[in-house]
């Protein structure tokens, strides 16, 4: 329904056997920006995943393409010895990338441990040298939240449990079902599927992968909350207002956010 409103871009464009990278999605939203600057139409850029939108706005400094054969040795280096050791392991090489990168994040771990393994440098020696391509357009910033955590926590659970009433177990059911796919890919590492898959598992009852599914999210809405703090001429507008369509409309209009 809601994509029947209006042309989306950058959805269903890969399989969720493949890795995503936030260079390649910076190569993707540029094309498809610029195709919708070239119609005379604007773009919005919606999302909560502010890596990827910072790759974007910031641009990336140059890293190493993925390695699969370093990837499934660090892949089973953790199977051994868990995530945890290896975030420790990536603090004695890289101190400022384990401080950044939590604990329970195996997907930037992985990479940090990654460009490590292939290059014998750190990501943060790798990214300190500014070579990032700059975004090329002025951007209107909003950031659509509603102010009081409470409400936040409430249309979570709301938007989770429609989720699953629309059918969201079916398609973890049919993506369980395939034999070239497991947990330890990253777009089953995911706020939702990671917990029904556990379920699918054996290891959650339903309810209980749902509770964590609903806890899950609202970690990492937390976390986006955070992000967006540090973020610079940016205007917040409360998600939970009625006319927020309207408010929304008249600051796009009227330019008040940073050109």
């Amino acid at each position: 329904e809601t994509l029947a409103q209006a042309p989306h871009r950058l959805i269903d464009i890969c399989d969720p056997s493949e890795a995503y990278s936030a260079a390649r999605f910076r190569r993707d939203a540029m094309a498809a920006i610029e195709e919708i600057i070239a119609a005379g139409k604007m773009p919005l850029l919606v999302g909560g995943t502010m890596l990827y939108y910072r790759a974007l706005s910031e641009g990336l400094s140059p890293l190493p393409s993925a390695d699969e054969a370093v990837r499934a040795a660090l892949e089973a280096e953790a199977e051994r010895i868990g995530w945890g050791a290896m975030h420790a392991r990536l603090a004695r090489i890289d101190a400022v990338s384990a401080a950044r990168i939590h604990k329970n994040d195996p997907q930037r771990i992985q990479r940090a441990l990654e460009v490590y393994e292939i290059t014998g440098r750190s990501m943060t020696e790798l990214t300190s040298r500014d070579e990032r391509e700059p975004f090329p357009y002025p951007v209107k910033k909003l950031i659509v939240a509603p102010p009081q955590r409470a409400e936040l926590h409430r249309r979570i659970e709301q938007r989770f449990k429609q989720m699953m009433a629309q059918g969201f177990l079916d398609e973890v059911a049919q993506l369980y079902a395939r034999s070239d796919l497991h947990v330890g890919l990253p777009a089953l590492r995911s706020v939702g599927y990671r917990q029904l898959w556990m379920h699918l598992d054996g290891e959650l009852t339903l309810d209980a992968a749902v509770e964590r599914g609903i806890i899950a999210t609202r970690q990492l809405a937390k976390r986006q909350i955070t992000w967006l703090r540090a973020e610079k001429n940016e205007k917040w507008v409360d998600g939970s207002d009625r006319n927020v369509m309207n408010m929304v409309l008249k600051l796009v209009e009227g330019g008040t956010t940073h050109e």
